[in-house]
């Protein structure tokens, strides 16, 4: 997915969908690849979260609920459109 896709399925603007992969990236929660003029990320889904209260949670465990969610919603307005 680019980062124009990104930002544009999270509505934001790319710079901060970028300032945000750049952090990730940062962080080691996101690896970035050069493949030609492209960069490939590849995301450390397994990776706990810092400060995790009680159980650890992982990236990859976070990504799910969001993209859950977001698949519902896009789903109920769908519903709601017919």
């Amino acid at each position: 997915m680019r980062l124009r896709d990104i930002a544009t399925t999270l509505g934001i603007t790319e710079r901060s969908a970028f300032g945000i992969v750049t952090d990730l990236t940062a962080a080691g929660y996101v690896v970035k690849d050069k493949d030609g003029r492209r960069n490939r990320y590849r995301i450390e889904a397994h990776l706990p979260l810092p400060e995790a209260v009680g159980r650890e949670r992982t990236i990859g465990e976070v990504l799910e609920l969001l993209v859950d969610t977001r698949a519902q919603r896009r789903i109920r307005k769908k519903i709601g459109a017919r």
